[in-house]
């Protein structure tokens, strides 16, 4: 079984809004020039940014934040966020792992922005309805 698909939208002005919600001022998240200058293609995303938009598919799909035992991935790829009005996206998909014998149902969690998976060993065990 596969969950639908979501999209969300990543602009500037998220990463803004994240780094003063998460006190995360590290410059690679706001600065293209201090970004390249240490390797990265541009301003990225913060990786718990990410995880939590992918945290926040995982939850609709489970129906209510309760129903969300346990998740976890691991960082693969940054997601680069351009300086313009559109951003980028990310794109959330997930497929059942098993059958539930425990009332619990566990996720495996894909992650991708412009075609390439940006989290690894995404995972998510969700309790379902009885």
């Amino acid at each position: 079984m596969e969950f639908p698909a979501q999209t969300f939208q990543v602009t500037r002005a998220d990463l803004v809004r994240y780094a003063g919600a998460s006190g995360d001022f590290n410059p690679i998240h706001w600065s293209d020039r201090v970004a390249t200058t240490v390797g990265l293609p541009g301003v990225i995303a913060h990786g718990m940014f990410t995880m939590a938009l992918v945290g926040r598919a995982v939850t609709e799909w489970a129906g209510s934040p309760d129903a969300v035992v346990e998740y976890g991935v691991r960082f693969t790829r940054p997601v680069a966020v351009p300086d313009d009005d559109q951003g980028t996206e990310i794109e959330v998909t997930a497929r059942v792992r098993g059958v539930p014998e425990d009332g619990l149902t566990r996720i495996e969690v894909t992650a991708t922005c412009l075609g390439d998976k940006v989290l690894s060993q995404a995972r998510a065990t969700i309790r379902t309805a009885p």
